[in-house]
């Protein structure tokens, strides 16, 4: 906040869009920096900054608007730069009781407590951060409770399982005998089917290993042989725990292609396509409509 707020110590009132500018140059960011976009969208990190520093800068009357898109210092501005020579950020803002309405938590409840949560973690983060770093969190940790659960299941409904992920994510030709389970004795290395075509010109192979120990290249090579027995082209292999680097140089290699998904990946893969999760709750998150507005603040 104060890099930007002393880019407007002149007085002058300045586009916010040439001061982003600035800003970039002088915290000597590289091209990929000034790129980089947060984990929930197309939205750039350094401009998702700087906008949230403009903004809480405004409400707290540091900076004012005379028109869109541009900005000018106040004389409470040039205060806070006066007393705060190396550093201003929100513990500085909550002095003015316009920052305490802005950040108050509205309703009571769960709400409430919510914010008083958020208020103890790094200051330096924009509400979208928190917001992204607290999805990640509870993504985490859903990773790990789905991955538990998926440990404790019999083999063949593990079998069972990872054909049912293959078909959310639109494996197979869309009718209910598209997906064939071949797990037991006898299924010489192949545990499922997925028919991509009602004839079944083209299928891709499974492997299902619920194994608590790593899965070793010895497994892949073996399976590389049922493809090739089956006349495949194309096979996956899935585990609930992880694959060897042997085993994932091997694959990386042979024909038939083979593809590895271990155990953390089937989690977050059931978890992107609703396979024994379900919505708990859902935010929507709005923001100003610039290209309504004509913004460029």
């Amino acid at each position: 906040m104060r890099p930007l707020l002393e880019a407007y110590a002149s007085g002058d009132e300045r586009p916010i869009s040439d001061v982003r500018r600035e800003l970039g140059e002088q915290f000597n960011l590289t091209e990929e920096e000034l790129t980089e976009r947060l984990p929930s969208g197309p939205a750039k990190l350094f401009d998702n900054r700087v906008g949230w520093a403009t903004t809480h800068l405004f409400h707290a009357k540091l900076l004012a608007r005379p028109k869109r898109g541009v900005y000018v210092i106040t004389d409470r501005g040039r205060d806070v730069l006066v007393a705060n020579p190396d550093r201003v950020d929100l513990r500085v803002l909550s002095l003015f009781p316009e920052t305490a309405e802005l950040r108050r938590p509205q309703g009571g409840g769960r709400r409430r407590r919510a914010a008083e949560v958020i208020t103890d973690v790094d200051e330096t983060a924009t509400p979208q951060e928190r917001i992204d770093a607290a999805y990640q969190e509870l993504r985490n940790a859903l990773v790990a409770d789905v991955l538990e659960r998926v440990h404790t299941m019999a083999p063949s409904a593990f079998e069972d399982l990872v054909l049912d992920v293959l078909h959310a994510m639109d494996y197979g030709d869309g009718t209910p005998d598209s997906r064939l389970r071949l797990g037991g004795v006898g299924d010489a290395g192949i545990d499922g089917v997925i028919w991509q075509d009602r004839l079944g010109v083209d299928a891709v192979y499974v492997q299902a290993k619920r194994w608590g120990a790593g899965v070793g290249r010895p497994v892949v090579q073996g399976f590389v042989g049922a493809l090739q027995g089956a006349r495949a082209s194309k096979g996956i292999i899935f585990t609930a725990s992880t694959f060897t680097a042997d085993a994932r140089e091997y694959a990386s290699t042979v024909t038939p292609r083979v593809i590895l998904i271990d155990g953390e990946r089937l989690a977050e893969l059931m978890i992107d396509y609703n396979v024994g999760v379900a919505p708990r709750e859902t935010y929507e998150v709005k923001g100003v409509d610039r290209d309504y507005f004509g913004d460029d603040a």
